[in-house]
């Protein structure tokens, strides 16, 4: 396969992969067939004794009512030791999201790695994501320019809002490589699942076990919501077994 071009924004070596791996179409809608999406995978996630869901308290979605779905593309910022004012008059960034973009598919998730209240997100990103068919970003950092992300229809679920650019202050050591996000490990090609409730990372060798118990979830909290609107009482709705038990291997 040839290689594919880059931007030289980053060393070669920094780039782990160019190529992450990626579900099919049909799990991905498989996950967004669930009524409640991030809260029933973290109730899945739960029972197969996987950690990786975070509360939308830590990261918030900047773009309410979306529901995200997709592998991770991962890259991760760290603060640079050069004085950003240096930076900003030579025009020198060493920030390399543009080619975390450029090795975009459709339906990847740019997932950042970044630094507190400064910015690893603007709305340049933002429009590059949107025009490479990115399901979105998340961001473990500051993200700006909301008003750009919102008015194209590119979802970001960050720490916070932060004006302070991330150009001169931040330098990118590693695209596609583990990353940490809020305390959970994250490598390229995991699962991210996000809607207003939150984040979930699904390890990618368990995405289809996880999938199938989420859809068993669903499938009950479904059946239970039908028979609260057909009018069974209290009673019988908390002792109606909806939700059956995993079976031990």
């Amino acid at each position: 396969m040839t290689a594919r071009k880059t931007t030289g924004k980053i060393s070669a070596d920094r780039i782990c992969m160019e190529d992450i791996p990626r579900p099919s179409r049909e799990v991905i809608d498989g996950f967004l067939t669930l009524t409640d999406l991030a809260g029933t995978v973290s109730d899945a996630m739960d029972e197969l004794g996987i950690a990786g869901a975070i509360p939308a308290a830590v990261l918030s979605p900047m773009l309410p009512g979306s529901r995200m779905v997709g592998p991770a593309l991962t890259i991760r910022n760290i603060m640079q030791s050069t004085p950003p004012t240096l930076g900003a008059m030579e025009r020198k960034s060493k920030q390399a999201d543009l080619e975390a973009h450029n090795l975009a598919q459709p339906g990847d998730v740019v997932v950042i790695e970044g630094v507190a209240g400064i910015s690893s997100l603007g709305g340049n990103s933002s429009a590059l994501g949107k025009r490479q068919g990115e399901a979105g970003a998340i961001v473990d950092g500051g993200t700006r320019d909301v008003a750009t992300a919102r008015r194209i229809g590119y979802p970001v679920w960050a720490r916070g809002v932060s004006l302070i650019t991330g150009k001169w202050r931040l330098e990118t050591v590693a695209i596609n490589g583990p990353v940490q996000i809020a305390g959970v490990p994250v490598n390229p090609g995991d699962l991210v699942i996000a809607d207003d409730n939150g984040v979930c990372f699904v390890p990618r060798g368990r995405i289809e076990e996880v999938l199938q118990r989420s859809r068993a979830l669903s499938l009950a909290e479904d059946q239970r919501n039908l028979d609260v609107a057909a009018g069974l009482s209290i009673v019988e709705v908390a002792n109606k077994p909806y939700f059956q038990k995993l079976r031990k291997p």
